[in-house]
């Protein structure tokens, strides 16, 4: 049982010469009009991020490549990262924006009209 017990564990677990995906340090809040995701990416270009919303779910994915030439430490995350947040119904997809401006990806999911607050006049 012992023997099976290692071989699960070995199949389940990453060969340490896999690249393990890490997920970026994200803020996720909400205005009145959107929800707003803010995803610290330091030193990645557009064109290293994929940003996808689908129905319910943002996804944003990417490689932060290792420099050539700079000695690797254990403190700088390097490899394929994730990142998944799932989003209310009542999001316009059509409409999404992304923008990167020094190191921090911002991600705007505006809301439709029907979750916008609204006040109600009471009439007689």
């Amino acid at each position: 049982m012992f023997e099976r017990m290692n071989r699960f564990l070995e199949a389940a677990a990453p060969r340490w010469t896999e690249t393990m995906a890490w997920a970026p340090l994200a803020d996720l809040y909400e205005t009145d009009d959107a929800y707003v995701v803010e995803c610290e990416l330091p030193g990645l270009k557009r064109e290293d991020i994929d940003v996808e919303v689908s129905e319910r779910e943002l996804c944003i994915t990417g490689e932060l490549k290792e420099r050539e030439g700079v000695l690797r430490r254990a403190t700088r995350r390097s490899g394929h990262f994730e990142y998944r947040s799932l989003l209310p119904a009542e999001v316009n997809s059509e409409q999404v924006s992304a923008s990167l401006a020094d190191g921090i990806l911002t991600v705007t999911v505006p809301k439709t009209q029907a979750t916008n607050p609204r006040h109600i006049e009471i009439t007689t």
